[in-house]
């Protein structure tokens, strides 16, 4: 009896003298890792979301029927840190009349071009076609035509942009051409609805 009330008084002893942080060890280690996750995390995220990449959700019809109201768009804001906007992509663009609003539309006129547009077609006039070149626009709707007569030359600086959807669209018929300072990114990617999904490369027929 002696014996076993002096191996119950040791383990006592032991558990008392057991330091209570040594328990809080795990959850210390699992919290600093927490963090250290985090801030990496934070400091990858932060940088792509403001510099390379952002989100933008389409309102109302302009761009039918490439893209419809509520689709989810990713904008690629570096690749026009490298090269000039290309005609046929579309981006995504401060309102020149009022910087809070964003619009999106496809670019129709590159810099320096002469546009026409009558009879229902836009006609391109520059150095490799001064005799113009008519758009084919494979990316409209079957029968849609472009309203308007409208002769437009552009500065060394200026974009002329149009909707999809010419019959509800305000773009560069309306309130003029596109500074390129206004250009926030090209549209690279739909990503909702999931049934969409698209990744978006501009075709080199846009760059006649």
């Amino acid at each position: 009896m002696s014996e076993n009330k002096s191996d119950n008084d040791t383990n006592t002893t032991n558990a008392e003298t057991q330091r209570p942080e040594e328990g809080y060890e795990p959850l210390r280690y699992f919290f600093f890792d927490f963090l250290k996750v985090f801030v990496m995390a934070v400091a990858i995220i932060i940088p792509v979301r403001w510099f390379l990449f952002q989100p933008f959700v389409v309102t109302g019809d302009s761009m039918r029927p490439t893209f419809h109201d509520g689709n989810y768009l990713i904008i690629d804001e570096l690749t026009y840190r490298f090269r000039e906007p290309a005609r046929g992509e579309v981006v995504v663009m401060r309102f020149p009349r009022d910087p809070s609003q964003y619009f999106i539309k496809r670019i129709v006129g590159l810099p320096g071009e002469h546009i026409v547009i009558k009879e229902g077609r836009v006609t391109i006039h520059n150095g490799e076609h001064p005799e113009g070149l008519t758009l084919e626009e494979p990316y409209l709707a079957s029968q849609s035509i472009t309203h308007g007569n409208i002769e437009r030359k552009l500065a060394s600086d200026e974009f002329f942009v149009l909707g999809d959807n010419r019959l509800s669209s305000s773009d560069s018929r309306v309130w003029g051409t596109l500074p390129k300072k206004d250009i926030v990114g090209r549209v690279y990617l739909r990503l909702f609805p999931v049934d969409d999904l698209e990744l978006f490369v501009p075709s080199p027929s846009y760059n006649d």
